[in-house]
């Protein structure tokens, strides 16, 4: 038996071990072989598209599939024992991978086949297809020389081990810092909901509960011993980390807190400081070798910006509009504290800056977030981003039962019958349906967990880990980090957090709602640089009443926001605005210069490159906030990822803010628009180039005035 193999669409979890990994990986990688072997054993003059591209696109399917899991596990249940057997087999899955478009035979099959007049026959997509297949190919240096192909694999080799280890770094070096407070008092200003999650933590640690799943200590976890008597506990999970910047009083533990914030990824033995540097070299290298100057233009040439520079001017243009408006917020924040604390006008220092912002948008608009909570608890935020989905896009949502068996447990065998409760890989976590409302047609599963453990790396996101075709149903996960329930009471989230569920949410949908025939052309795998429009365009539901009343309802009364709460909320939306888009042009900028002009900075101190790359994107601030490249898991966790590619994010808010206009002027809830959008964007995957998808649902090319507009920033 191979369990991570298993072709079961629920999958069992339990017996996903570690003793599996290396003869499952090792037999997935032999069948992919074989399989790539007899495509190149047949005579290209009669070799056909379907004993070619499409028996490519089936070759790896097992591996993909086994290797998706274990990735994915890796991400929300680390372990000593599966980090072991992952890094183990991870040189040899990178080296096969990058072995496929370097294979010279393979190359000569495929080229000989695609200029068949045959494939003037096949439909679109297959043709998409093909041309897609060829382009992969020919940037991954399919038209090489050998001693060049060879060069690449180890390069692709060398990548994926150094970005594994960064990610790792990260996570042990985050697990690695606690704080805990015994004193009350210390706590003053904090929420109530705070610090009883502190309290919680703490408890569970008191009670012996492992800070992760799994019955060893983690990595980063030190073996620390349970605090005694009352207490609280800190970490750097953000729904422990943020409360404590924004609102507590105690400016000597926010300065604490920041301090360690920061140095993640940055000392002694977690220290990615050397990793940057290394990786960012071999990416340059990779891209002169298949004839790029820099590596942002190897990546974007298939997306929607085509190259660096384009990118770069997107994201330089953005900030000269904003500038001048985040150079005054600073400057009114600083005045603010100044005449509150009756001493002269000084620039703030980086943990003041959270807690003094919110001070003054509580007095500002006489608005504290916090009164936001009780009307979010995650269940009935679902339900209702459930409803708006059904309404919208023609679907139905159901929640099954689920079970959360150990590992290596013999339970029940995976089965598609309603009455046997799926598996899951955490109690936390949940599994649902969704059907076509009006054929019933099964078009998806999915696995939603929420909530923070220290086996999970940080942030939030959207999987898959199988993508159906030919009317199979698709599976997809989405994960986050939000705030989790404490002693019993339903788990109360913040606004911004509702934001992150609808974000993943679209990207989830964009994968399940997929009718593209061909796997690699479907849901996300589309240009990075458009994969965010689904997900940005689902955040805008967060903001209307009549979305709103759908979902944001008291977690006690089922009231829903009060227009008086509701008026100061939607008054205090663009508080900051500037310095929350800077915040994203600082990231993008420093991603781009770093791929684009690395022979400017290379080997230098890095926090001196970050400070001379943002000297016009950075805060005024007293004290220099050292560089985010070492914790930077967007850049830096994957071969490639957001890597010269973090512009997406506000190039897809320009996508998202214009798009949204579209259902503004029919109705926020209209069926048609939400159909129309289902139809042309969500069902589409890359089945057509994404500029044509958006002119299909816009009649017309983006407009950058909307994302202004909604900013405030015009």
């Amino acid at each position: 038996m191979h369990p991570f193999l298993a072709p079961d669409f629920h999958i069992r979890w339990s017996t996903l071990t570690p003793g599996h990994i290396e003869a499952d990986i090792r037999h997935a990688l032999d069948l992919s072989k074989r399989n790539i072997a007899a495509i190149c054993a047949q005579d290209p003059a009669s070799a056909t598209y379907e004993s070619t591209f499409l028996a490519l696109e089936q070759a790896t399917e097992v591996l993909g599939r086994g290797w998706g899991r274990l990735q994915h596990l890796d991400s929300v249940n680390d372990n000593p024992a599966q980090r072991q057997a992952l890094n183990q087999m991870l040189p040899e899955v990178s080296d096969f991978y990058s072995s496929i478009p370097l294979n010279a035979r393979l190359w000569e099959v495929l080229k000989n086949v695609a200029e068949s007049p045959a494939i003037g026959a096949l439909a679109p997509v297959a043709q998409r297809f093909v041309c897609e297949t060829l382009a992969d190919f020919r940037q991954a240096g399919a038209d090489l020389p050998p001693a060049q192909k060879q060069r690449i694999t180890a390069l692709d080799a060398e990548l994926s081990k150094l970005t594994k280890l960064y990610s790792e770094h990260v996570l042990d070096s985050t697990n690695a810092w606690e704080l805990i407070i015994h004193d009350e008092a210390q706590l003053a200003g904090l929420p109530d909901s705070a610090k009883a999650a502190a309290a919680a933590n703490a408890k569970s640690r008191s009670a012996g509960v492992p800070p992760v799943s799994g019955a060893e200590p983690q990595p980063g976890d030190g073996h620390r011993p349970p605090p005694q008597g009352p207490a609280w506990r800190f970490t750097l999970h953000a729904p422990s980390l943020l409360p404590v910047m924004q609102h507590l009083h105690d400016a000597t533990i926010r300065r604490q807190a920041w301090e360690a914030s920061v140095r993640v990824g940055g000392y002694g033995d977690y220290d990615n400081s050397p990793l940057v540097w290394q990786i960012l070299q071999l990416r340059q290298e990779k891209s002169a070798i298949l004839g790029h100057g820099h590596f942002a233009d190897l990546t974007l040439q298939r997306r929607m910006a085509k190259t660096g520079s384009t990118a770069l001017g997107f994201i330089e243009d953005l900030h000269r509009r904003i500038h001048p408006a985040f150079l005054a917020e600073h400057r009114q924040l600083a005045h603010y504290k100044a005449a509150a604390t009756q001493q002269p006008v000084a620039p703030l220092e980086p943990w003041e800056v959270g807690y003094w912002a919110e001070l003054q948008r509580q007095e500002n608009y006489d608005f504290d977030e916090e009164a936001l909570r009780p009307y979010f608890p995650v269940d009935g935020v679902m339900a209702g981003m459930f409803e708006i989905a059904s309404r919208l896009f023609g679907i139905t949502i159901r929640k099954l039962e689920t079970t959360c068996l150990p590992p290596g447990s013999a339970g029940p065998t995976a089965s598609n019958d309603e009455d046997v409760p799926v598996e899951v890989w955490h109690p936390e976590c949940a599994f649902y349906e969704i059907h076509d409302s009006a054929t019933g047609a099964h078009l998806g599963s999915f696995y939603a967990d929420w909530h923070p453990r220290e086996s999970k790396r940080g942030g939030a996101w959207m999987n898959s880990l199988h993508i159906g075709a030919a009317g199979e149903p698709h599976l997809g996960l989405i994960v986050g980090n939000l705030s989790p329930p404490v002693d019993g009471k339903p788990a109360l989230l913040t606004h911004a957090e509702v934001e992150t569920i609808f974000h993943e949410f679209g990207h989830l949908l964009h994968g399940l709602l997929s009718e593209v025939p061909i796997k690699s052309l479907a849901g996300t795998n589309v240009p990075w640089d458009f994969v965010e429009l689904p997900s940005q365009i689902m955040e805008n539901f967060c903001w209307d009443r009549q979305s709103l009343d759908l979902f944001a309802r008291h977690h006690e009364t089922d009231a829903p926001i009060p227009d008086e709460l509701l008026a100061k909320m939607l008054a205090a939306k663009n508080y900051l605005s500037a310095s929350a888009c800077m915040r994203q042009l600082a990231y993008a900028k420093l991603d781009l210069e770093l791929h684009i002009r690395l022979g400017d900075y290379h080997g230098q101190d890095l926090d001196a490159v970050d400070r001379r790359i943002l000297a016009d994107y950075r805060a005024p601030l007293s004290t220099e906030t050292p560089s985010m490249v070492r914790r930077f898991n967007h850049l830096f966790s994957d071969p490639t990822g957001y890597a010269a590619g973090y512009y997406s994010y506000k190039w897809a808010e320009v996508l998202d803010a214009d798009a949204f206009t579209r259902f503004q002027n029919e109705g926020i809830l209209n069926a048609a628009t939400g159909r129309a959008f289902r139809q042309h964007i969500l069902s589409q995957g890359n089945a057509t180039p994404p500029d044509e998808l958006y002119r299909r649902f816009m009649g017309r090319d983006p407009e950058l005035q909307p994302l202004l507009v909604r900013a405030g920033l015009v």
